[in-house]
C-alpha cells in the first residue's frame, strides 16, 4: 500500500517491506486469513470465486485481490478489513499539509508498488476503486452516492441549533406541567414589605363581614363603624360617603361593575343602599333581609345579597321591588359571593361549610361542595379559564380548593397551615393571592397550578380579614383588626401597559384614611 493513503492525522513509521517467498506466496494468497488457534475452514478466495451464485463484478474483484503483489508485514498477518481514507475528502490545509507527497515520502513509495499492478507509480482514481468496492460488497444495483469534495467524515462543524420546543408535539405555555421553556426566566421578585400604609380607625375584627372593596374608578371604600370612606387612588383624597348613624353600622360594601360610579352597602339592620359615589347621594334603599347584610355582589345590573338570615336576594336596581327572587340553600350565614366574569354562575360560602354555585335563573343550587369543614368567606373564580373556582375554609379547614364547574369535579386541594379569609385572581398572570388569619396573619402569592409559593407577606399583626385588587391587577390592598390597610405590589403589569403603577408606588409613608 502506497503512502499516499495514510490519513493526514496521523504518522506512522512502518518498517521496510519484505516480499514473501514463492512458496508461501500462492498458498496464503489463496486462503482466508483466520487465527492460528481457530480450524482453517475449507471455504478460501479460490473457491469462493468459482461459485456459480457469486457475481461477475466481485469475482473479478476477488481475482485481482488474490493476483495482486502485496506485501505481508513480519509483524503481524494481513487483514483485509482496514479502512483506507479518501484524500479527495481531507482538507490537507486546515492542518498546513502539503497536498502533493513530499520528495522523500516520493522516493520511499517508489519503491512501493501500488494495487493491481500499477509500476507507473501513479493512484488509481478513489472513485474508480469506491465503485469496485462498492459492487463486490452491495452488489452492482446499488444507488451511487458521490462524494462530495471537501466533506470528511470526521470534522467539526457549525450546526444551527434547534429549541426544544421544536421536537416536542405539544404546545409549550405558563400552564405546561413539568416543561420550562428556554432561557429560563429568574423567579420574579415581590417586595415584602407594603409601599403604603393607612390607618383605618374602627375596622372591625369581624371575619364574617367585607368592608373593602376597589372601584374600576381606582377608589377604594372602607367600611369604618357607622361610615363609609373613599379613598382616591390617584389623587390620596379621603372623601366621607355616608353616615349610618348610632343605631346602623356597615357590614359590607360592593362597587358596581364598570362604566358607573355605584356603591351598594350591606348595613347591620339587612337593607341595602345603593350611593352615587360621584355626587354623594344615596339613589336607593332596599330591603328584604331581616339580619345583617355580609356578602354582596354585582352582576352588570343585578346585585345578590348574602345575609345572616342565610338567604341570598337577587335585586335588579331598575326593578322598583326590593327584590326580584330569593335564593335559599344555606343551611346559615352567607359570608361569600362571587359571580363569574361571564356573569352566568353566583358562588356562595357559608358558615354551614358549604359552597354552592347557582345559575342565572335558579332559586335552588345546581352545585353544592362540601367538602371544607369550617365557614366558606373566600370565594375567587378565575378569569384566565372559564369554569375554575377557587374557595377557602376557615380555621379549622385551613384548605384551598380548587372546582371545576363545567364538569363538576374537585380538581385539588392546599392545605395553608391556618384560616383562610380572602382569595383574588391576578387578570395579568396565573396566579391568586390568599390571606389569612389564626394562626400565622400572613399574604400569600401561589403560582397556579402548581401552587408553588411566590412569596409569603407578613406585616398585619391581627387576622388578615379584607382584601381588595386595584383596577391595573398589580396591587391589593389588605386589612386587618389592627386598624390598617397595607398595599403591596404582588402581580406584574399586563404587557400591553406601563411597568408602574396608577396609584403611585412612590408615595410611601403611613398616613390615615379619615
Amino acid at each position: 500500500m502506497g503512502d499516499s493513503n495514510l490519513s493526514p492525522f496521523t504518522n506512522h513509521q512502518f518498517p521496510s517491506p519484505t516480499p514473501p517467498t514463492p512458496s508461501s506466496s500462492s498458498s496464503s494468497s489463496a486462503q482466508l486469513n483466520v487465527p492460528s488457534t481457530m480450524p482453517r475452514p475449507s471455504l478460501n478466495l479460490e473457491t469462493l470465486a468459482s461459485i456459480p451464485s457469486f457475481s461477475a463484478s466481485s469475482s473479478e474483484h476477488v481475482k485481482r485481490l488474490i493476483n495482486s503483489k502485496h506485501y505481508v508485514s513480519p509483524s503481524k498477518t494481513i487483514c483485509f478489513d482496514r479502512f483506507i481514507p479518501s484524500r479527495s475528502g481531507s482538507n490537507f490545509e486546515l492542518f498546513h499539509i502539503p497536498s502533493t507527497p513530499s520528495p522523500s515520502s516520493s522516493a520511499a513509495g517508489s519503491n512501493v508498488s501500488t494495487p493491481g499492478g500499477n509500476d507507473g507509480g501513479k493512484e488509481e482514481s478513489p472513485s474508480a476503486y469506491a465503485a469496485l468496492l462498492r459492487d463486490a460488497l452491495f452488489g452492482t444495483n446499488t444507488p451511487d452516492k458521490r462524494e462530495i469534495p471537501g466533506r470528511n467524515i470526521f470534522r467539526y462543524r457549525t450546526e444551527t441549533r434547534q429549541p426544544m420546543q421544536s421536537f416536542c408535539p405539544y404546545g409549550f405555555d405558563d400552564e405546561g406541567p413539568g416543561v420550562s421553556q428556554s432561557p429560563v426566566k429568574a423567579p420574579r421578585k415581590v417586595p415584602r414589605s407594603p409601599y403604603k400604609v393607612l390607618d383605618a380607625p374602627a375596622l372591625q375584627d369581624d371575619f364574617y363581614l367585607n368592608l373593602v372593596d376597589w372601584s374600576s374608578q381606582n377608589v377604594l371604600a372602607v367600611g369604618l363603624g357607622n361610615c363609609v370612606y373613599l379613598w382616591n387612588a390617584c389623587s390620596s383624597k379621603v372623601t366621607k360617603l355616608c353616615d349610618l348613624g348610632i343605631d346602623d353600622s356597615v357590614c359590607s360594601v360592593g362597587w358596581a361593575q364598570r362604566g358607573t360610579n355605584n356603591l351598594a352597602v350591606g348595613t347591620f339592620n339587612g337593607k341595602v343602599q345603593i350611593w352615587d359615589a360621584s355626587r354623594c347621594k344615596k339613589i336607593r334603599n332596599m330591603e328584604g333581609h331581616r339580619l345583617r347584610v355580609g356578602a354582596l355582589a354585582w352582576s352588570s345590573s343585578v346585585l345578590s345579597s348574602g345575609s345572616r338570615d342565610k338567604s341570598i336576594l337577587q335585586r335588579d336596581i331598575r326593578s322598583p321591588e326590593d327584590f326580584v327572587s330569593k335564593l335559599s340553600g344555606h343551611k346559615s350565614e352567607v359570608c361569600g359571593l362571587k359571580w363569574s366574569y361571564d356573569n352566568r354562575q353566583l358562588a356562595s360560602g357559608g358558615n354551614d361549610n358549604r359552597l354552592f354555585v347557582w345559575n342565572q335563573h335558579s332559586t335552588q343550587p345546581v352545585l353544592k361542595y362540601c367538602e371544607h369543614t369550617a365557614a366558606v368567606k373566600a370565594i375567587a373564580w378565575s378569569p384566565h379559564l372559564h369554569g375554575l373556582l377557587a374557595s377557602g375554609g376557615g380555621t379549622a379547614d385551613r384548605c384551598i380548593r380548587f372546582w371545576n364547574t363545567t364538569t363538576n369535579s374537585h380538581l385539588s386541594c392546599m392545605d395553608t397551615g391556618s384560616q383562610v379569609c380572602n382569595l383574588v385572581w391576578s387578570k395579568n398572570v396565573n396566579e391568586l393571592v390568599s390571606t389569612h388569619g389564626y394562626s400565622q396573619n400572613q399574604i400569600i402569592v401561589w403560582r397556579y397550578p402548581t401552587m408553588s409559593k411566590l412569596a409569603t407577606l407578613t406585616g398585619h399583626t391581627y387576622r388578615v380579614l379584607y382584601l381588595a385588587i386595584s383596577p391595573d391587577g398589580q396591587t391589593i390592598v389588605t386589612g386587618a383588626g389592627d386598624e390598617t390597610l397595607r398595599f403591596w405590589i404582588v402581580f406584574p403589569s399586563p404587557k400591553s401597559q406601563n411597568t408602574d403603577s396608577e396609584i403611585g408606588a412612590s408615595s410611601f409613608g403611613r398616613t390615615t384614611i379619615r
